[in-house]
């Protein structure tokens, strides 16, 4: 078992929001990759990085603080949030980004991320699902669709996607 800890990051700092809603935000810690180091000090050796600004925003804002976080640890980290066009595909790998975790453009716009699986490699690319009551809700909580969480797992298993998360 791998245990893979998130930081959701908000104006460059750590917060945790209630069931996705903005507006009940706590912030937990004001320096992310002081939280990084403390789980690599821990033992683990992954972390999945929010950019909640970029889901919210459709374009990666916090890029920094992923190349400071990489830079400054071992961990292998799967990015997400606001990864919408390859520009942000090649921000996040740019700034040291292991994976990229995609949430909203698998169900959005599986045409191009096909491209970016088959450009990039399948193994690079994490399909991450935010579900109330088993439908997929994108933009970091804002949008809910009509596609259920088994039918995305199903339909990029196929395209040769081995790792997903699920957030309820």
């Amino acid at each position: 078992m791998t245990i893979i800890p998130a930081i959701d990051i908000i104006d460059g700092k750590c917060v945790r929001l209630t069931k996705g809603d903005y507006s009940q935000q706590t912030t937990y810690n004001e320096d992310p990759l002081e939280v990084a180091q403390q789980f690599e000090d821990a033992g683990l050796q992954r972390l999945h990085l929010v950019d909640l600004d970029g889901a919210k925003a459709g374009e990666v804002k916090n890029w920094k603080i992923l190349e400071k976080i990489a830079g400054k640890t071992n961990l292998l980290v799967d990015f997400s949030g606001g990864i919408s066009t390859l520009k942000n595909v090649e921000i996040a790998f740019g700034s040291g980004a292991a994976y990229a975790a995609i949430g909203s453009m698998a169900v959005k716009d599986e045409f191009t991320l096909s491209g970016w699986l088959m450009a990039f490699g399948a193994d690079k690319f994490i399909i991450g699902a935010d579900v109330k009551d088993e439908i997929i809700v994108i933009r970091g909580w804002t949008e809910t669709t009509k596609i259920t969480v088994f039918e995305l797992i199903e339909k990029y298993k196929l395209k040769g996607v081995k790792e997903f998360f699920v957030q309820m």
